[in-house]
């Protein structure tokens, strides 16, 4: 029982490994790329990646996805891996990617050096502020603090 849910986990997770391979590969900032490009790129083989593709997968090394990951700029470890991080990556490659269409007057362009890492700091704020409002609304919800102590009340005059 345990072998057999191991091994639905495993093919579960080969499956997973492969579409995200297909996705960044067909949907990166300076793709679409090839099978054949793709390796070349990561330093690994065109037969890996597609057999990596396949609805079966195959058994890949830790260093070959990160090999691939590393050569397309993610730096986060976890991509192929984690479906929040594969989502959060790939939010902020689309992001990375829209000044280069967008060139209307006043708007970033390729000739603002500086709208990239702005775009990239104010959606990082953003976030920042999402988990800070979440963390608050965690915090409210909590016992109040045994009497003596200072309390939430305490704290806001």
């Amino acid at each position: 029982m345990l072998q057999q849910e191991g091994d639905e986990r495993i093919h579960r997770v080969k499956a997973d490994v492969a579409r995200r391979l297909r996705y960044v590969r067909q949907h990166h900032p300076e793709g679409p790329f090839t099978l054949a490009g793709l390796a070349e790129r990561a330093g690994v083989s065109k037969r890996t990646l597609s057999q990596a593709e396949s609805a079966d997968g195959c058994n890949l090394t830790l260093e070959t996805l990160l090999k691939v990951s590393h050569s397309l700029g993610i730096s986060r470890d976890g991509y192929f891996l984690d479906e929040q991080v594969f989502e959060q990556v790939n939010a902020e490659l689309t992001a990375l990617a829209a000044p280069d269409t967008l060139d209307a007057p006043g708007g970033p362009s390729k000739a603002s050096p500086v709208a990239a890492p702005v775009d990239r700091l104010s959606g990082l704020i953003g976030e920042i502020l999402a988990s800070a409002a979440q963390a608050q609304s965690a915090l409210r919800d909590l016992p109040a603090p045994p009497h003596g102590l200072p309390g939430r009340d305490d704290e806001r005059r």
